[in-house]
Parts: C-alpha cells; sequence; structure tokens
C-alpha cells in the first residue's frame, strides 16, 4: 500500500502529466525507493529536490518535414527532453520507433538521470527522437528524414550542452546522417554524437557496450553467491544491437542462449545460438535489415513462434533457463510472464532494455529474493561508453580496444557495487531496484544542493 508521502506526489504528477503512464511508472519505482532516504534526510525534502527531478529541466517539441522517394512530402514529430544536467551536459539517445511520444520519452529521461549517475561519469540525463519508422524505408530515406530531424536539434545540442547517442532504431547509419548534417550546419567538428562511426571520432566497444554491461552485471550479482555464468542457459529477447552483444559476452564466459526476437515473434533454438549462428544473425539484422523468422530457414532445428496479440503473456519467457536478459522494450515482462521465469527455474535477470519489466513483475522477483538487476543499473554500460567517446573525443585520441572494455568492466563492478552499498546502507539489502534508485539520487541531489534554487 502506497504510504501518504508517495501518493501525493503521484497524485501531482499524474495531474501534470495526463496520459503518460509509462513516465507515472517510472516515477512510482523511484519514489517508493526514495521514501526511506527522504525520511533520514529532511533537507532533501525541504528543498524540494524530487520534486524538481521529476520536472524535465526543459521539454523541445518540432515538426520534422521531409520528402519519400515517391516525392511525397511526410511529417513527423521531434522531440528532445532535456531532464537534469545538475552533474554534467544532458546524455541520452535518440529513439526513432512509432511508439514515441511525449510520455515515453519523459520516462526515458527520468530513468537517464540515476542511470548516468550511477556511471560516476560527469553526465546529466536526457532523451529525444521521433515517431519516424526507419523500417522499410530506403537509406535516401533515413537520410533526408535525418538531416530534416537535425536542422532543428542542431540549436539545443553541442558537446558541453547536450550529447545526444543512439537507441532504437537509430543505429550506426543514422548516427552518421545526423553528425555529417550537424558539421554542415555548425561548420564544426566536435563529440556532439556518440556512436559515431571509428573513423570519425567513435569509440571502440560503443556498439557491444549496453550488452556487454549487462552481462557484466549479471555475473558480478551472481559473484555474490559464489557462482559465474558457466554452464547457465540464458533467454535473451530482441535481436537488435543490445540482444546482439548479451549473446556475444554470454558465449565468451560459457554461457549458453536458446532465444531471441523481434517485433515479429521468437526464435527458440535448444541446441544453443552459438558464434556462427549469431554472426548469421547479426549479418541479418544489421546488413540485410531482415526479419528474426528467416534464422529456422537456415537452422531448421530451431522453432519459431509468431507474436499472437491474444495471449496476456510472452511464450519467450516461458522456457527452462537460469537467466533472462530482457534487451528488447519496456514492460516485455509482465507479471504473468515473471511468474513463469520463476516457474523455470530462472533467478538472475538482468535487463538490457529501460524498464521492460511491469511493477507487477518487479514485486514478483524482489519477493522471491531473485538476483534482479533494473536496466538502470544493469544497462548503464552503453552510456558509460559512451561518457568514455565523449573524453576521448575531448581529448582527440582513442583508446584501444582492451582499454574501453576494461574501463566499461570496471564501471559495471563499481555501479554493482553502488547498488547494494546502498541497498545495506538504507536497511534494505539485496535490493537492487531500491539500491539502484537510492545511489543515482544522491549524487544528483547533492549536487542540486550545492548549486542553489535553479
Amino acid at each position: 500500500m502506497a504510504s501518504e508521502f508517495v501518493e501525493k506526489i503521484m497524485a501531482d504528477v499524474k495531474a501534470k502529466n495526463p496520459a503518460q503512464p509509462e513516465f507515472h511508472q517510472a516515477v512510482m519505482e523511484v519514489v517508493e525507493s526514495l521514501e526511506i532516504v527522504l525520511e533520514k534526510h529532511p533537507e532533501y525534502r525541504n528543498a524540494k529536490i524530487l520534486e524538481r527531478i521529476i520536472e524535465p529541466e526543459r521539454v523541445i517539441m518540432f515538426r520534422v518535414p521531409w520528402m519519400d522517394d515517391q516525392g511525397n512530402i511526410q511529417i513527423n514529430r521531434g522531440f528532445r527532453i532535456e531532464m537534469n544536467s545538475a552533474i554534467g551536459p544532458y546524455k541520452g539517445g535518440l529513439r526513432f520507433h512509432p511508439s514515441v511520444n511525449l510520455g515515453i520519452l519523459k520516462f526515458l529521461a527520468f530513468e537517464q538521470v540515476f542511470k548516468n549517475s550511477l556511471t560516476t561519469l560527469p553526465m546529466g540525463g536526457g532523451k529525444g527522437g521521433s515517431d519516424f519508422d526507419p523500417k522499410g524505408k530506403s537509406d535516401n530515406e533515413v537520410m533526408r528524414f535525418c538531416q530534416a530531424f537535425m536542422s532543428e536539434l542542431f540549436r539545443h545540442i553541442g558537446p558541453n550542452t547536450d550529447v545526444p547517442a543512439g537507441d532504437i532504431g537509430v543505429g550506426g547509419r543514422e548516427i552518421g546522417f545526423l553528425f555529417g548534417q550537424y558539421r554542415k550546419i555548425r561548420n564544426e567538428f566536435t563529440g556532439v554524437l556518440t556512436g559515431k562511426g571509428l573513423n570519425w571520432g567513435g569509440s571502440l566497444i560503443r556498439p557491444e557496450a549496453t550488452g556487454y554491461g549487462a552481462v557484466y552485471f549479471a555475473s558480478e550479482m551472481l559473484a555474490t553467491r559464489g557462482e559465474s555464468l558457466e554452464g547457465k542457459t540464458c533467454l535473451v529477447s530482441g535481436s537488435g544491437n543490445v540482444a546482439q552483444y548479451t549473446t556475444e559476452k554470454i558465449l565468451d564466459l560459457g554461457g549458453k542462449v536458446i532465444t531471441l526476437s523481434d517485433s515479429g515473434g521468437y526464435i527458440y533454438d535448444e541446441e544453443g545460438i552459438d558464434r556462427e549462428k549469431l554472426a548469421f544473425v547479426m549479418e541479418l539484422k544489421n546488413v540485410k535489415r531482415g526479419r528474426i523468422k528467416e534464422y529456422v530457414d537456415k537452422y531448421p532445428n530451431a522453432v519459431f513462434t509468431p507474436v499472437d496479440p491474444s495471449k496476456d503473456y510472452n511464450p519467450l519467457w516461458d522456457h527452462k533457463a537460469d537467466c533472462a536478459f530482457p534487451s528488447a522494450t519496456q514492460n516485455e515482462i509482465n507479471g504473468k510472464d515473471a511468474q513463469n521465469l520463476l516457474n523455470n527455474g530462472v533467478y538472475v535477470v538482468s535487463e538490457g532494455a529501460n524498464m521492460p519489466t511491469t511493477p507487477d513483475g518487479v514485486n514478483l522477483f524482489i519477493e522471491k529474493g531473485i538476483l534482479y538487476g533494473p536496466g538502470k543499473a544493469a544497462n548503464a554500460g552503453g552510456v558509460a561508453v559512451s561518457g568514455l567517446e565523449m573524453a576521448q573525443n575531448s581529448m582527440r585520441y582513442a583508446w584501444t580496444r582492451e582499454e574501453v572494455d576494461n574501463r566499461l568492466h570496471q564501471i559495471m563492478k563499481n555501479i554493482h557495487k553502488s547498488c547494494v552499498d546502498a541497498a545495506d546502507r538504507f536497511g534494505v539489502p539485496g535490493n537492487y531496484v531500491h539500491g539502484a534508485n537510492i545511489a543515482g539520487f544522491l549524487k544528483v541531489a547533492d549536487a542540486m544542493m550545492d548549486q542553489g534554487i535553479v
């Protein structure tokens, strides 16, 4: 049952932000974690720090007109949410997907504030994107859209102001087009975007970082029980950047991945997705831009199950396994899915996607005491290496692959330790959700206290 304090804040949030359920969900989870902190530290409550973090510093919304290959004019909507810059320039991805709206981007920007704080790097939180769908578009259409989008966004970003990156629908191709347009308009070459190509300011390990980080985080959680990923069977959802490199790192550490998915359905490969099969998936998704169902044409022993909207659960999460790595999108594990995971022996969940588990599912994981790494901690590796890319750009220097990977591994160890320490300090040992929210909040809150009412 929510306390009076939580209810009051949530009533206020819902009144000010109607029809934004994902944003309400993200705020609710954080507010519930921070109640114990605000009781011990009334100075934060008096300074209305939490209320100020919930309110974005700036919301930018604009139209994006562009021309398709048939000569028709298309109009999309562009957004940038600049949520909090108390500890550094706004930092967070751009998402191009038909589902993009203000509420989803505010939830992502809000999560990003805590995630970026946890990395220990000096980055504030932001998020942006458009309801444009790159799926099925030609390279020229994607280029024209990206150029139109950046023709407005360029006014609001900069290497010391706001540094966007990629997210769903925004990969290397899109970052290239966006960067080219920024450089042309501003007539300067700066580290204004991360996820750039290696030849023009990108960092090694950036594409791999979110997936690798989620697996490193799972390893740290398992280590608290004296275990490792060696020999563990893993369920992975998604088949984009995060899922691909999650699978790769699980293989590196001796685990076995048996599922991957996209919006059309999922594949189950009982024999395990080895390196050869993973290379096929990468080619299929990154180069051919095909669908995951084509996997079973190449590997007929695997089974493809199409999405069935009439089902109130996702059958991908209903297989015997030890670990789950949700790496697709928000709210992909509901209460029923969470119960299926537990029934099938899963006791490690490390979130590669942002908020992939609904509140019912989260409560179930916490109640059962499994090793549950929430997205803002487990998938912070992506933005951590974005921060390392910014550092390399500032120095006009590039680190080696090993150096970046070692730094990423160390950052994930530090994030894990921060979560564990914060949970212990505030009397909720082993609760990574509370630990991540508290550790992320304290750093931002202290910076805001120091900087006055701004």
